[in-house]
């Protein structure tokens, strides 16, 4: 008798079926169309990968480094956008823009961003404390979106005194946003100390008619399957995770799948990716010293845990050429095995920072007075 494997869990967002259920989290500078490429090809198109952050104001505005930022592969389906919008009336022109000119298959509101610039104008992780221009900018998104889903990521609150992210979540349920993420840290956390699970579970129980996803340390797929066991969370979101390893995607694909195939590359595979990741950002950009350049930030993720010498890794870091980035990736110890420990925490780990607000944005939740326009900026980011 045959045993057939379990299926892999399922998640809906709205009309689209995730499967399995992981999502790549929106990171500005990071999760452009090259880089979601490649975590696609890793995980045979299964998942979710959302776009970097876009302004709303910028996009309203056509800007144009925003507008190249919302540029979706033929191949991604669906094309999700993540927007960051304080002005209700912005947010909803900005996702009546995206119906109209059919730019995005889904759009994710974020609510989640710790940076000072956009905290200290009251976005991002700081607005949810106000209640009423929450709900305000979630009526108006998805009352513009048509059938697109709406959904919303977010942080626990602005520290362990201010935290919103259960009236946010009911706010969210009642306004009609199809799921809602929580990264398991505070404003104050930033990226640092360890990500609450247990506020994931307490979410799930509080909004139990929609789907919760779960984001925060998961460092490898085995993470992932542990987060949806122990908080009962419907998805998880993938951040700093995958930053130098778009493979993680394929490790969760199998995790999910129910096989306990994960890869290890060597540092000659990883030499391959990092070629071919450069390679998609100068075809992206249109210019391949750009795309070389832009890619520099990613070389220290990517050899994460080799023995690459600091003066290699500085050559490395001040490229500007396929040919040279070639060459030079050419002089390392290529057949090193993947090391020990390259899995774990990578990325920002800075923490316990003090959240810069507006004066007096901890007052009254329900005084919207002190949000400025500059909250929103010109430019996509954060």
């Amino acid at each position: 008798m045959t045993t057939l494997a379990p299926s892999p869990p399922q998640l809906r967002i709205g009309p689209h079926t995730v499967q399995p259920p992981v999502v790549l989290a929106p990171m500005a500078g990071i999760t452009n169309a090259p880089f979601r490429t490649l975590c696609r090809e890793f995980s045979g198109g299964k998942g979710l990968f959302v776009s970097e952050m876009i302004t709303t104001r910028a996009l309203v505005e056509r800007n144009e480094k925003t507008m190249q930022l919302i540029h979706f592969d033929a191949s991604e389906t669906p094309r999700s956008i993540q927007l960051y919008g304080v002005d209700p009336v912005t947010v909803g022109k900005a996702v009546r823009m995206i119906v109209d000119e059919n730019l995005a298959d889904h759009i994710d509101l974020n609510f989640g961003c710790p940076v000072p610039k956009v905290t200290r104008k009251g976005g991002g992780s700081a607005l949810p404390f106000k209640r009423p221009l929450l709900r305000a900018i979630l009526s108006e998104a998805v009352s513009n979106a048509g059938d697109l889903p709406v959904t919303i990521k977010m942080r626990k609150g602005i520290n362990d005194d201010h935290l919103t992210y259960l009236d946010a979540g009911r706010i969210a349920v009642e306004e009609g946003v199809t799921a809602v993420a929580l990264h398991g840290r505070t404003a104050a956390q930033h990226y640092g100390g360890t990500a609450d699970w247990d506020a994931i579970a307490r979410l799930k129980e509080h909004v139990p008619e929609i789907p919760v996803l779960g984001n925060g340390d998961i460092w490898c797929a085995d993470d992932a399957r542990r987060m949806m066991r122990e908080t009962g969370c419907d998805g998880v979101v993938v951040g700093r995770g995958c930053l130098g390893r778009p493979w993680l995607f394929g490790d969760l694909v199998s995790a999910f799948e129910g096989t306990e195939a994960r890869q290890a590359p060597t540092l000659r595979e990883v030499a391959t990716v990092m070629l071919r990741h450069a390679t998609l950002l100068g075809e992206w950009i249109g210019d391949e010293t750009r795309g070389v350049i832009d890619f520099r930030k990613h070389v220290a993720w990517y050899l994460k845990g080799f023995s690459v010498g600091s003066e290699m890794r500085k050559k490395l870091a001040i490229t500007s050429s396929l040919d040279e980035l070639g060459a030079q990736l050419h002089e390392l110890d290529l057949d090193q095995a993947w090391p020990d420990g390259a899995d774990g925490p990578r990325g920002r780990t800075s923490g316990n920072n003090r959240v810069v607000l507006p004066d007096g944005w901890l007052k009254d939740p329900y005084d919207c007075s002190g949000v400025s326009a500059e909250a929103e900026l010109d430019t996509s980011g954060g």
